[in-house]
């Protein structure tokens, strides 16, 4: 006897997400406390009335931010597309917002399908504590050499073992690929930006602290190429908090150009500070 046909899958959605990170417990689910995923499940389920899962293109971390998340979901969503946005952001609680959303092709994934992932880091330089201002930096003084914080960065560039960075996903290799790392003044802030094809947990906090240390004076810019060659953890510094971390834009290939997949949708602002 043969098997029953099995059903073709949902259509597959996708949208750029935009959230402020500070009150939740990160992106991924959890069986208790607020995450991303567990808002825009929420919310897709009370739009479809239908269970539905939400795939992330990163999992950020408790308290950080997203200008440019991408996700994808499955839905029988019978209506236009803009009814499916103009819904889903009707019942999107205020600290998270769709972009946009998309028909996927049907072998996307917002992970797996990327080549490049590109987070910011902002350090406020100012005097004293802004509440603020804060909430969206970490506040480290004026007391950073920017020049020599580049010339470490400098020895991030290419590919490399980064163990002493962070850690992977179970049974993963540590070798990434960074193509951007560089820091640039923006008034009362200092920007980090980094382009990887990937970065391991807690990669980017604590390049970023190690890098802080450098321009403290606490390290030399070449010490941050023997640390790479240590492989070991415990030879950078602790992870800068999460709160100045922003994921700004997830990248393609040609098969899901973001223009296509995401109609309009214009690139992520070079600022973000409020």
């Amino acid at each position: 006897m043969t098997a029953p046909l099995q059903p073709p899958p949902a259509p597959l959605y996708c949208a750029v997400i935009e959230y402020d990170g500070s009150d939740f417990l990160g992106f991924q689910a959890q069986a208790q406390g607020r995450t991303v995923q567990g808002e825009l499940e929420a919310a897709l389920a009370r739009l479809t009335q239908s269970p539905t899962r939400v795939i992330g293109a990163g999992r950020t971390d408790a308290g950080v931010h997203a200008l440019g998340q991408v996700i994808a979901f499955r839905s029988e969503w019978r209506h236009s597309l803009s009814d499916l946005h103009r819904g889903l952001n009707a019942l999107l609680p205020p600290d998270i917002s769709a972009h946009t959303v998309a028909l996927a092709p049907p072998h996307f994934h917002p992970r797996f399908s990327a080549l490049a992932r590109w987070y910011r880091y902002q350090i406020g330089i100012w005097p004293g504590h802004s509440p603020l201002k804060a909430r969206y930096a970490w506040e480290v003084g004026p007391q950073l050499d920017l020049t020599t914080m580049n010339q470490a960065a400098a020895h991030l560039i290419g590919s490399h073992d980064f163990a002493a960075f962070g850690q992977p996903p179970q049974g993963e290799i540590t070798i990434r690929h960074v193509s951007e790392a560089a820091w640039r003044a923006a008034g009362e802030y200092l920007l980090c930006d980094l382009r990887a094809n990937a970065f391991l947990r807690h990669m980017v906090r604590n390049i970023v602290a190690t890098l802080v240390w450098v321009g403290q004076g606490r390290l030399a810019p070449d010490d941050v190429a023997a640390i790479l060659a240590q492989r070991r953890r415990a030879a950078s510094a602790p992870p800068a908090p999460p709160q100045g971390l922003i994921l700004m834009a997830v990248t393609y290939p040609d098969a899901f150009p973001i223009s296509q997949v995401f109609p309009g949708q214009p690139a992520p602002s070079k600022e973000f500070i409020p």
